[in-house]
């Protein structure tokens, strides 16, 4: 089985929360927040910050981790199972910029509505309306 990490990282955009997703510059093109595999000895928490960095050019410091706020994806990629953790963060440094790696080929910031379009996958549409939920009620 394959584990991955990564951050749904939002913004402040009154009235609009705003979700980033990156677009893959392989494959089919997909759009996902920013996750990749753990490597071995690592915690799924520090692969979803290095990943983060290495694909977003974001850094801790530019985000608020809400470490006990997160969903698990079970899915298959070409047929062996996979496992994905994502936590909600909130990028607070509003100087930081999005710089992409050689994997990505685009990002968007983009409200709920909008990126559960881009994100065409069931169980992640679901997740960002699930901290779109913890967000809202939660009224971080």
């Amino acid at each position: 089985m394959k584990s991955a990490a990564g951050f749904v990282i939002f913004k402040r955009a009154p009235p609009n929360v705003l979700y980033l997703l990156l677009q893959t510059s392989y494959g089919e093109h997909h759009w996902t927040p920013p996750k990749g595999h753990v490597d071995p000895g690592e915690t799924e928490m520090v692969t979803a910050l290095r990943e983060t960095v290495e694909e977003s050019g974001l850094k801790k410091d530019d985000l608020k981790i809400y470490n006990d706020v997160k969903r698990v994806l079970n899915y298959k990629v070409k047929g062996v199972p996979k496992v994905v953790t994502y936590w909600l963060a909130e990028l607070v440094n509003p100087k930081a910029e999005v710089i992409l790696s050689d994997e990505h080929q685009d990002f968007k910031w983009l409200n709920l509505e909008e990126a559960c379009v881009y994100a065409k996958y069931a169980d992640l549409q679901e997740s960002l309306k699930y901290f779109d939920n913890y967000i809202c009620s939660n009224k971080l």
